[in-house]
């Protein structure tokens, strides 16, 4: 037996080996068992931050590199670290504070001038979007005149008329697969249709499932259109009796967002009331710049679908309720036990464009489920986190059988935690390219018992997650 010190630094070594593996809870479990050993070694801290930067955890990133700090005041990867994880959960301010302290401490270090740099171009864009905000801007939409809009002469595809077809999803779908484009008077056809669709709809959805019907209810899917592909094999291809609710996150991340985005917004179109979307934490201005959907739609087609998209994303519904016993929304429960779906349904979204950083759709958008009993500050820096207590009261109380919430990886797709009140379901498989996950959907019949399928992630084409994402985020989150 050695030292104390010697044995956490062998339990460190192991964490390496679990982080090279891409095993990042393994990598926090052999961290967090050196820390318990030695808690005065900073590398011990700020190697658990970045595995769970890696976990999206960036709430306890911060916390690991803030104990780094308090061991080692000069520590300049506890900086790195921290500057990371608050860029990550949009704390722009603070990491440029920390990233200049990098750069004074590491003066040659070009990828901290590069972050630093970024995040000062991000800050001051901040500033400047927020001096101009207006309660009522006009709608993107203004001055669009899509019936005489030309569609250039080259595009190659089938056209768009009035009304949605089942030819033309099937024709931009192969076109997607392709690697072809949409013509753009038809994305923003589609855009605003959806978005004067969604507009109608309550704020929670309340949807039954008829005899000789079924619904499929998807998780995150995150820019990833192959994988989604996938899910249309394996569910089947939506109809009027094969319903889908895509629980939020459709973008980001993944390099095929606007083709997942007009994928699911041409069958909202289709089949209006029995194809589902509900907002996730993803379609929200601040992480569509910071993850790469404001970039792929700039990249694709032009800032003004971007918008169209933003102010269709801010329309969708915030929940779907299914047969009046099981409640489908993108984070999770409430800080406030008194909060109910007759609250929900009474919920005016269109008051705020954006979640912001309290209230009721922000935790709608944000919160995750915890083994401990009532409620904790969140592992992400952001919302807050809930016991199998919150969600056992709250099921009683509303009379639902569990609540379905997706934002999250689980390595199997799926978890069903809280005494099987709780369930999380997530569809971006080997999630940006590196997390081994599988993917998952839940089939829910007439008779309202869940059917899960797990999958694993199909090839795409070489293009890396968050290629549109700017220069100096790539790589930092």
């Amino acid at each position: 037996m050695g030292s104390p010190q010697e044995e956490a630094t062998a339990l460190k070594n192991r964490g390496n080996d679990a982080f090279k593996k891409q095993d990042w809870a393994g990598a926090v479990a052999f961290y967090s068992q050196a820390i318990d050993k030695f808690d005065q070694e900073p590398s011990f801290f700020t190697n658990r931050a970045q595995a769970n930067i890696k976990l999206e955890s960036y709430g306890l990133a911060i916390i690991d590199a803030d104990r780094a700090l308090a061991i080692d005041p000069n520590n300049v990867k506890a900086y790195y670290r921290r500057a990371s994880a608050n860029t990550a959960i949009l704390h722009h301010r603070e990491a440029l504070r920390d990233w200049k302290l990098v750069v004074k401490k590491a003066p040659n270090d070009a990828t901290a001038k590069l972050r630093m740099a970024e995040t000062d171009k991000v800050v001051k864009r901040d500033a400047f979007l927020k001096a101009i905000e207006v309660d009522d801007a006009p709608s993107a939409a203004e001055g669009l005149d899509l019936e005489h809009m030309v569609v250039d002469p080259s595009y190659d595809g089938a056209k768009l008329d009035k009304e949605m077809t089942l030819d033309f999803i099937e024709d931009m779908i192969q076109r997607f697969k392709d690697g072809k484009k949409l013509a753009r008077k038809y994305v923003f056809q589609i855009i605003i249709s959806v978005m004067e669709l969604v507009k109608k709809e309550p704020t929670m959805v309340e949807f039954d499932v008829e005899e000789g019907s079924e619904i499929t209810v998807c998780g995150d899917t995150h820019g990833q259109f192959f994988d989604l592909m996938n899910i249309f094999k394996l569910a089947g291809n939506p109809s009027e009796k094969n319903s889908f609710l895509f629980n939020g996150d459709f973008v980001d991340r993944g390099s095929w967002s606007t083709e997942i985005a007009l994928t699911l917004y041409a069958y909202k179109m289709l089949y209006p009331t029995s194809f589902f979307l509900n907002r996730g934490n993803h379609e929200t201005d601040d992480m569509n710049r910071m993850y790469g959907f404001e970039g792929e739609c700039r990249a694709k087609y032009n800032d003004r679908v971007f918008k169209l998209f933003s102010e269709s994303f801010s329309a969708l519904p915030l929940a779907t309720l299914i047969g009046g016993k099981y409640f489908v929304l993108h984070g999770g429960l409430f800080s406030d036990d008194k909060i109910s779906l007759d609250d929900v349904r009474k919920l005016d979204r269109f008051k705020q464009r954006q979640p912001g950083q309290a209230g009721l759709m922000m935790e709608m958008l944000w919160t995750d489920p915890q083994p401990e009993p009532g409620r904790g500050p969140s592992k992400r820096g952001v919302g807050l986190q809930f016991g199998p207590d919150i969600t056992k009261r709250f099921c009683e109380d509303n009379k639902l059988e569990a609540i379905i919430r997706s934002h999250e990886v689980r390595m199997e797709g799926y978890e069903v935690e809280h005494d099987g009140r709780c369930i999380t379901v997530f569809s971006a498989p080997n999630y940006c390219d590196s997390t081994n996950n599988k993917g998952a959907f839940i089939k829910i019949g007439p008779e309202y018992k869940l059917k899960f399928t797990k999958f694993d992630a199909v090839p795409h084409p070489n293009i890396k997650p968050m290629a549109y994402a700017s220069n100096g985020i790539q790589g930092m989150i």
